[in-house]
């Protein structure tokens, strides 16, 4: 089974300058964090977030995390359990026994076999399936 090694390491300033994209911020098992997380780099859930997550790089919910609400980020590896919708500009991959209870939409999307997702699928250009849905003009 894949690990949460980050997919999205292409090199880049490996922080000798303090580059804030490699920054790196753990929810720790038995964390609750309840609002909106905000951060230019890479969160990883261990615990739970009760709110939404905006991250510029990654997403990782570990086994055993838990994001209630959505997610905004370029990167997302679910391990674990999110409760709410997933807009990613690049890749989305749920792990064998996670689960997705809300709606995704990303360029790429990887199930693993045992891996859940109830909601829709939105795939293609990330501007373009990221937009949500105009009401019908009557």
């Amino acid at each position: 089974m894949a690990g949460f090694s980050s997919s999205s390491d292409r090199g880049g300033d490996s922080g000798k300058h303090g580059s804030r994209e490699g920054a790196l911020s753990i929810i720790a098992p038995g964390s609750r964090v309840t609002g909106e997380l905000i951060t230019d780099g890479v969160v990883k859930v261990e615990g739970v977030i009760d709110g939404t997550v905006r991250a510029q790089r990654e997403v990782l919910v570990a086994k055993g995390g838990r994001v209630q609400g959505d997610i905004h980020t370029r990167d997302v590896v679910v391990g674990g359990e999110v409760v709410g919708s997933i807009f990613a500009d690049e890749r989305i991959e749920v792990q064998q026994g996670a689960v997705v209870q809300g709606d995704i939409a990303t360029k790429k999307l990887v199930i693993q076999e045992g891996g859940e997702v109830n909601g829709q699928i939105r795939m293609g250009e990330a501007k373009a399936a990221m937009k949500p849905a105009e009401p019908a003009a009557t």
